[in-house]
């Protein structure tokens, strides 16, 4: 049976649950924005389709092209590993804040991670504050270590009434003065449709995984090279961990701090892999 014709219907489930069809399209995608070359991608491609099944899982598909990709091109496969990435910054949702906070570091905004500020009625932690130019953003980040659950409509309800009460109080602040605030929900999945709705009516800012798309958090990513260190093949779990829990959570931190790996006991074709690794990330 012709390979085409045969996975038209073949029906796989999401990290949802739910099923969609399989389309070749999608991966083909996937693959070619990582960096893979054409010739790689139409393999890995027909691979996955000489070998899929009803009922396969995404997961199982990601994990069968990323070895493929990895054997083919170590660089293409680190950034397909990307979304992976974000999942392995558990179990809390601390480091995904880090991460964030690195990323508007990059961008040349003064950041604070996990502060807690007077609101007019309340006192309030928020999960990131960034200023810039007499502008600064209060971020509420939402980390799931399951793509498939999504932010819902409380999310952006109580940010917007948080916000609200942080810039009442700011807003009479001599410190403050000829400042404007913006509200931020930050997240690593998604959005559902009446958040999207409704942050977008009230004035919030939503970033997500793909959101809003061609600017969402993996363009970010990508564009500014603050990857996670979570994404790193030369890197073993329990060391990932160990400097996760240090708040060394992105590449370019590890790079300024390479004597923590002393910690690990690498050799040094591990040490010089890693290192290189980072670089290209990085770089």
């Amino acid at each position: 049976m012709d390979n085409k014709t045969s996975t038209k219907n073949i029906l796989i489930k999401k990290a949802s649950g739910d099923e969609e069809l399989f389309m070749p399209k999608k991966l083909r995608h996937s693959l070619l924005n990582a960096g893979a070359q054409s010739d790689t991608v139409a393999k890995i491609v027909a691979d996955i389709q000489d070998w899929i099944f009803p009922g396969a899982t995404t997961k199982e598909i990601y994990r069968r092209a990323f070895s493929i990709l990895h054997r083919e091109a170590t660089r293409p496969a680190t950034r397909y590993k990307l979304k992976q990435a974000l999942f392995a910054l558990g179990p809390t949702g601390y480091p995904f804040e880090i991460l964030i906070g690195q990323l508007f570091k990059q961008k040349g905004f003064d950041t604070e991670v996990g502060v807690v500020v007077d609101g007019h009625c309340l006192t309030h932690e928020m999960d990131v504050i960034a200023t810039n130019n007499s502008i600064q953003h209060l971020m509420e980040c939402k980390y799931h270590k399951d793509q498939g659950k999504h932010v819902s409509i409380q999310v952006p309800l109580y940010v917007r009434s948080r916000v609200d009460d942080i810039i009442r109080k700011r807003e009479g602040m001599e410190e403050y003065r000829g400042y404007s605030f913006t509200g931020w929900v930050v997240t690593n999945t998604s959005f559902s449709s009446d958040s999207l709705q409704y942050g977008n009516c009230n004035g919030l800012n939503l970033l997500a995984w793909d959101y809003p798309i061609g600017k969402g958090l993996k363009n970010i990513i990508e564009d500014l090279k603050i990857y996670p260190i979570t994404i790193l093949n030369n890197l073993n779990s329990k060391a990932k961990q160990h400097l996760l829990n240090q708040g060394v959570v992105t590449c370019s931190q590890l790079l300024e701090n390479m004597v923590l790996l002393q910690t690990f006991g690498l050799s040094k074709t591990k040490y010089d892999a890693l290192r290189n690794e980072i670089n290209q990330l990085c770089f």
